[in-house]
């Protein structure tokens, strides 16, 4: 079965980590939560956020960068960042890949980037804005790497609660 790996490098807004935990509970990726992080992990804003998916959760919590790397060396690493050169919808991710987001406020540590140029890939936006949301960059990138697995394990049709699809009618 396919893993997909997302890693926070000390987040910093509970709100943003409680979607991004929802996003990882509704999609089966494994959360890395690399610390110091800014809140407290029983934060209310954070538990809020995720709503009821916590117990969906593969959740690893890392002493700092050092300790993270220490323990998944080996690892395919891709560095989301808006210094990256690279398209993110233009890589090809493999099974247990690793996509990594650093801070709300500072992004990623640049002398990593530096020492990653081949996996650091970006979002592309309009020049002169900063970034995009912490928690709206994970889903694109997330999603992005399930589209290319085919979305191993899930669901991709939805159900009416009142009818029945096959019996819906469209316009000519």
């Amino acid at each position: 079965m396919s893993v997909l790996n997302i890693v926070l490098v000390e987040p910093q807004i509970p709100q943003n980590t409680g979607n991004i935990a929802r996003t990882c509970a509704a999609t089966g990726a494994r959360l890395h939560l690399v610390k110091p992080l800014g809140f407290a992990i029983d934060d209310k804003k954070l538990k809020r956020a995720g709503l009821d998916y916590w117990h969906y959760l593969d959740i690893t919590y890392y002493d700092g960068l050092k300790d993270f790397f220490a323990q998944n060396s080996g690892g395919n690493f891709y560095y989301f960042t808006t210094k990256g050169q690279a398209n993110y919808s233009e890589v090809a991710y493999p099974d247990n890949a690793y996509i990594v987001f650093g801070r709300e406020d500072a992004g990623l540590p640049e002398d990593l980037l530096f020492h990653n140029p081949e996996t650091c890939v970006r979002l592309p936006m309009r020049g002169g804005i900063r970034s995009l949301n912490l928690s709206n960059t994970v889903a694109v990138a997330t999603y992005e790497v399930l589209r290319q697995w085919g979305f191993p394990a899930l669901e991709s049709q939805g159900n009416l609660t009142k009818y029945n699809w096959e019996e819906a009618t469209c316009p000519k």
